[in-house]
C-alpha cells in the first residue's frame, strides 16, 4: 500500500490542475480532434504514402502498407560536435532492426539542431543559446507533421534539445513518445580538480595549456558530461515523468546493456500505440502528476536552475500552467537527498553506482513525495515502473531498486537527508522576483548584504577583478542579460572570479536576469530576475554602492533605497545592439516577442508575452 500523499504535493497539484483548467481543456480537445480528424497513414493519398516510403526497402514498404502494423518516427539530435549526442549515429540502425523484429518499422522523420552550451560559454553564440530551444520545437513539430507515423522516439540528451523535442512532441500529444538516452561518458578528471584549475587560471596561477589540459581530462569522450548541470538533470526528469525507461538514463554508451535498452525502448513504444490495447497517448502521459513529480525529483537531486524555466514551457505546452511559486512550495517540503556535483563530489556515475534513480525515487515515494499513479512509458503506474534494468541471456530484466545507500555520501533518504529542503528557492522583494539554487551553497553565504557593484556584461568583470577593484565585499549585479535583452546566456564566466572572491573571505553574491550554468555552485546567485532590465524592471535603476539585500534563508531580495527615490532616478539605456553576427539577427523577432522568465522565456506562445514593459521600479517590499 502507497503511502499518503504529502499534504503540500497534493495541493500544489491540485492547485496546478484548477489554475489549468481552461487551457489543459482546449489542450486535450484539439489533441483530440487531431487523434480523429488529422490525416493518419491509412487516409494518404497514393501519392502521399508512395512519396513519404520512397526511400525505404521493398521489406519495410511491405510493413508500412500494412496499416495494422507500427511505424514509428524517429526525430534525433545527433551530430558529432557534441559529445552527448556522437552516439546516436548509429541508433537509427539499431532501432529499425529491433522493430523490425516485432514486425514493426521506423523511419528519420527529421533532425533538430543541437548546440552545445560548452562550446558557447562567454561567446557570441550563447545568445542563441535559449532560443534554439523554441527553434528544436518547432523543428520537432516539422518532423512529426508528415503523418505517417503510429508513434516517435525523441534522441536528445543535453540543455535545451530535450525541454525542446518534448515541447514539440506535445503538439502530437495523440501518439506516444519515449525518450532513448545515450549515457554518460566515463569519469574523468574530478569535477572538484576541474573547477579548481579554472579559478587558478581566473586568478592568474596556471597557464592556458593547464586548463585546457584540465578541461579535456575531464570532458574526454563520447557521452554526456559527467557533473549534474542540465543535460544530466534533463534525464533524471524524464524517468521522474515515466518518459524514459526507470534506471536508462545513466548507462554508459557502447555497453551492451546500453544497446539493450536501445532496442527495448524501440519496441516498448509500439506497445502503446492505438494498435495495442494499452494505448498511452503522450497527451494523457504528462499531466499535473507527471509534472509535479519532475518538480519534487528536482527539488530532491540539487538540480539545474534552468528547469525553472524549461519546466514552465514545458507545462504550457502540455496545457499546464506551473509557475516559480509551486518550484518553491514543493522545494520546502522536499528533502535534498542527493550530492552529486556541484553540489557535492560525486560525478553522475558515481551516483548512478550508489543507486541512481531507482534508490532516489524509492526514498521519494516511501515519504509520500511523487505521485505513484502517474502514468509511464511502460504502462506501470510510477510506482511499479521505478525499478532498474539488469541484462541476461540477452534479455533485459527489471529488478527492485537497491533498498538502501551504497554510498551515503552520495545519496541518503528522507530519514537522514543532506538538507531539511531542497535545492531551489524563490526570491521576491523591490528588485522582482528571482530563484537561487542553494543546494550547493554553505549555510554561512546564503545572506549577504553588500554594495551593489552593477555592470551590464560578464566580460566587464573580468577588468574589474583584474584591476582589485571586487577585492571587498559586493552584491555583483549584471543586468541587460535577460530573454528579450540577448536572448539570456548563461553567464559562466562569472563563477571563477565570484569563487575565488568568495575563497579570499568577501561576502560576494550576484544578481543578475541573465542565466547561470547548470552546473552553478557555491556563491549564492538571484538568476532570472523578472522583470528584467531590458523591459525597465528595477534592476535598471541600480546604482554602483547601493545597498543590496539577498537573504536566501527568508526568500529576499532587496535594494535598501526608498521607493521615492527609485523613483527619481532614470533607467539606464540598455548597451548598444552586437549586432548581426553568429547569426543573432535571425532572432531579433524572438527577442520582441519572447516571454518573461518565469512564464518559460518563450516565443512560441505568444498569448502569455509580457508585452508591457514596467516604467518605474516598485516600491520595497511589494510583489512583483
Amino acid at each position: 500500500m502507497s503511502p499518503e500523499l504529502h499534504p503540500t504535493v497534493a495541493a500544489v497539484t491540485t492547485d496546478i490542475e484548477c489554475r489549468s483548467r481552461d487551457l489543459r481543456s482546449q489542450y486535450l480537445e484539439n489533441i483530440g480532434l487531431m487523434a480523429r480528424h488529422s490525416p493518419r497513414r491509412e487516409q494518404l493519398s497514393c501519392g502521399n504514402l508512395a512519396h513519404g516510403f520512397a526511400a525505404c526497402s521493398e521489406p519495410d514498404k511491405a510493413t508500412i502498407k500494412l496499416m495494422d502494423a507500427s511505424h514509428v518516427g524517429i526525430v534525433t539530435a545527433f551530430n558529432d560536435m557534441l559529445s552527448a549526442h556522437q552516439p546516436y549515429e548509429s541508433y537509427p540502425a539499431q532501432i529499425k532492426e529491433a522493430l523490425r523484429a516485432v514486425g514493426s518499422t521506423a523511419q528519420v522523420a527529421g533532425g533538430v539542431p543541437a548546440m552545445c552550451d560548452g562550446v558557447t560559454q562567454g561567446q557570441p553564440g550563447m545568445e542563441l543559446s535559449l532560443f534554439s530551444r523554441d527553434v528544436i520545437a518547432q523543428s520537432t513539430a516539422i518532423a512529426l507533421s508528415h503523418q505517417m507515423f503510429d508513434a516517435a522516439l525523441l534522441l536528445g540528451v543535453c540543455d535545451k534539445i530535450v525541454p525542446g523535442m518534448l515541447m514539440g512532441a506535445l503538439q502530437f500529444g495523440h501518439l506516444p513518445c519515449l525518450f532513448i538516452p545515450a549515457g554518460p561518458m566515463s569519469s574523468g578528471l574530478p569535477n572538484k580538480e576541474k573547477a579548481s584549475v579554472r579559478q587558478r587560471f581566473a586568478e592568474g596561477k596556471a597557464t592556458r595549456e593547464e586548463l585546457l589540459r584540465a578541461e579535456s581530462a575531464s570532458y574526454h569522450s563520447p557521452g554526456t558530461c559527467t557533473f549534474y548541470g542540465t543535460a544530466n538533470t534533463n534525464q533524471l526528469l524524464l524517468e521522474a515523468m515515466g518518459l524514459q525507461l526507470p534506471g536508462a538514463s545513466f548507462v554508459n554508451p557502447g555497453t551492451p546493456l546500453r544497446d539493450a535498452l536501445t532496442a527495448y525502448a524501440a519496441q516498448q513504444v509500439t506497445r502503446l500505440t492505438s494498435h495495442s490495447s494499452n494505448y498511452l497517448p503522450l497527451a494523457e502521459q504528462i499531466d499535473a502528476r507527471a509534472v509535479v513529480n519532475a518538480l519534487v525529483a528536482l527539488a530532491a537531486s540539487g538540480g539545474s536552475t534552468n528547469h525553472c524555466i524549461h519546466l514552465v514551457a514545458i507545462a504550457r505546452a502540455a496545457g499546464l500552467v506551473i509557475n516559480w511559486s509551486d518550484f518553491d512550495a514543493i522545494s520546502r517540503v522536499t528533502p535534498l537527498m542527493a550530492r552529486v556535483y556541484p553540489n557535492g563530489e560525486a560525478d553522475i556515475n558515481q551516483f548512478h553506482a550508489a543507486g541512481g534513480t531507482g534508490l532516489l525515487f524509492q526514498n521519494l515515494l516511501a515519504a509520500g513525495l511523487m505521485h505513484p499513479d502517474a502514468r509511464t512509458c511502460r504502462g506501470l503506474p510510477f510506482a511499479e515502473f521505478n525499478s532498474e534494468p539488469r541484462l541476461g541471456d540477452d534479455a533485459i530484466h527489471w529488478v527492485e531498486p537497491p533498498q538502501e545507500s551504497l554510498d551515503k555520501t552520495i545519496i541518503r533518504d528522507s530519514s537522514s537527508p543532506f538538507a531539511d529542503e531542497g535545492g531551489l528557492r524563490v526570491l521576491e522583494g523591490n528588485i522582482g522576483r528571482s530563484v537561487i539554487k542553494i543546494s550547493a551553497v554553505d549555510q554561512c553565504h546564503r545572506t549577504v548584504t553588500a554594495p551593489a557593484i552593477v555592470v551590464e556584461s560578464q566580460h566587464a568583470l573580468q577588468g574589474l577583478y583584474e584591476s582589485g577593484q571586487l577585492n571587498r565585499d559586493c552584491i555583483v549585479v549584471v543586468r541587460f542579460q535577460g530573454p528579450s535583452a540577448n536572448g539570456m546566456p548563461e553567464l559562466h564566466k562569472l563563477t571563477p572570479i565570484l569563487g575565488s572572491l568568495q575563497d579570499q573571505g568577501y561576502a560576494v553574491a550576484l544578481v543578475t536576469d541573465g542565466r547561470m550554468s547548470g552546473a552553478s555552485g557555491k556563491v549564492p546567485a538571484a538568476i532570472h530576475v523578472t522583470p528584467e532590465a531590458a523591459k525597465g524592471g528595477p534592476l535598471a535603476y541600480l546604482l554602483d554602492g547601493d545597498t543590496l539585500c539577498l537573504d536566501a534563508n527568508a526568500g529576499r531580495l532587496d535594494v535598501q533605497v526608498s521607493a521615492a527615490d527609485l523613483a527619481r532616478r532614470s533607467p539606464a539605456p540598455p548597451p548598444t545592439s552586437q549586432g548581426t553576427t553568429v547569426g543573432r539577427g535571425l532572432f531579433a523577432q524572438a527577442r520582441r516577442s519572447v516571454s518573461r522568465a518565469e512564464l518559460g522565456a518563450s516565443f512560441l506562445f505568444t498569448e502569455t508575452v509580457d508585452a508591457e514593459p514596467i516604467s518605474a521600479p516598485v516600491a520595497v517590499n511589494q510583489r512583483v
